[in-house]
């Protein structure tokens, strides 16, 4: 069966969460890679009102067999109530690349 690879999209508010969050996918073997893209700024609605605050991205690569309990830990480590967890399938990538991703997630 061909491996199907992920990014999966979130974002902390605070660095140092977003820092344990990413070490903590990888020690546990949900992603093989995390990134951190420090001091964006979302702008959106949330409980009937107009809310911004600046967040960190994480970009997180991993395989689609890993993306339910990946999912859940994001859930469990997360500080927001209804955190940002989006998948975005990868149709194509180096592919020394994408096998260390399958590797590392195994």
């Amino acid at each position: 069966m061909e491996t199907k690879f992920l990014l999966v999209l979130t974002t902390v508010e605070n660095f140092l969460i977003s820092h344990q969050i990413s070490k903590i996918l990888i020690t546990e073997q949900l992603a093989a890679c995390c990134t951190i893209i420090q001091n964006g700024l979302s702008v959106f609605f949330w409980d009937g009102k107009l809310e911004e605050r600046k967040e960190n991205l994480l970009l997180i690569k991993t395989t689609e067999d890993k993306y339910k309990q990946l999912e859940q830990r994001l859930r469990e480590l997360h500080s927001d109530k209804v955190p940002e967890i989006i998948a975005v399938p990868i149709v194509n990538g180096l592919e020394d690349y994408l096998g260390w991703v399958r590797d590392t997630v195994k």
